[in-house]
């Protein structure tokens, strides 16, 4: 069950190829942004990635996943998760059936070492990414959702990329996946973390890089029409709104239009379909009072 870990070949080549790559899957990075990721892939070390939600923080690991040809393993994190669901669990309902049947007929120790092998571990995430031979990327996604426990358990698993499992041994990767971490900031993360990883802030794009993502997503529309998508997007985003429209729910607004056949943002047609991007009356109410819809 002991294997050992192997140096790791970058998958990218350069910062252009980061940034060509990347495009050419949809995804549109800036120089930051590609510099970033190629960095971590250089130097192996894990990626936190903050910011609000709605950038594309998710999104930039399912892009490095796919342009690469890795698999993409997601720890998506939560309020209350523990160890057993980041990282292993054994099949209790299973290990207590072959207990049973054992009964009377083979001693303790034969049943013991049976019922802790691989055919009763359910693998989770970081132990599912660590054990992959394949070229892999981990997204931990809103780790600042989880408790700072099992920040501690990821701190100590992504420091030598292997998972100490006390009835079988030590799990080290053969191949050292891409991990990438996102946070929304809603709270404040271990310095030791973030010593771990190399850090990026990606925050909304400025207006002509988000017509650019708009266009790839959505080429159906017209170029006036997409300027005046990221345009309205940036004036409700400068108001003080509970939840601010994602570039995701840019492009939502931009195959609404397609869908209903509409070929200009005027005020009826942003009245009729502010409720793809804004998500709470409250935010409808105040922006329709500054656009002045009627």
């Amino acid at each position: 069950m002991i294997r050992v870990s192997a140096p790791q070949k970058p998958q990218f080549g350069s910062v252009d190829d980061v940034a060509e790559r990347l495009a050419q899957v949809g995804y549109l990075a800036s120089t930051g942004v590609a510099t970033t990721v190629y960095l971590a892939d250089k130097l192996g070390k894990p990626l936190l990635v903050e910011g609000p939600a709605g950038v594309g923080k998710t999104e930039l690991a399912k892009a490095v996943a796919e342009a690469t040809g890795s698999g993409l393993v997601r720890l998506q994190c939560y309020e209350g998760i523990d160890e057993a669901r980041a990282l292993y669990e054994w099949n209790h309902a299973k290990q207590l059936l072959r207990i049973t049947a054992g009964q009377g007929q083979e001693n303790w120790d034969a049943t013991r070492d049976d019922v802790f092998s691989e055919e009763f571990l359910l693998p989770r995430p970081l132990l599912t990414a660590i054990r992959r031979e394949d070229p892999t990327v981990l997204l931990v996604d809103e780790i600042d959702k989880a408790d700072v426990e099992v920040e501690g358990l990821l701190l100590e698993v992504l420091s030598d990329y292997q998972v100490s499992i006390p009835e079988m041994g030590t799990v080290t990767a053969t191949r050292t996946p891409f991990v990438l971490l996102t946070s929304n900031s809603t709270r404040e993360l271990s310095e030791a973390l973030k010593r771990r990883c190399l850090f990026l802030h990606l925050d909304f794009p400025d207006a002509d890089l988000e017509r650019r993502i708009v266009l790839t997503r959505v080429p159906e529309l017209t170029e006036a029409l997409t300027d005046a998508l990221v345009r309205t997007v940036r004036v409700l985003r400068a108001m003080e709104l509970r939840k601010v429209p994602s570039v995701a729910e840019t492009i939502d607004w931009g195959r609404t239009l397609l869908a209903l056949g509409l070929d200009t943002l005027d005020d009826d047609t942003v009245r009729a379909t502010l409720g793809v991007v804004l998500k709470h009356q409250s935010d409808a109410e105040k922006a329709a009072a500054e656009l002045r819809l009627n």
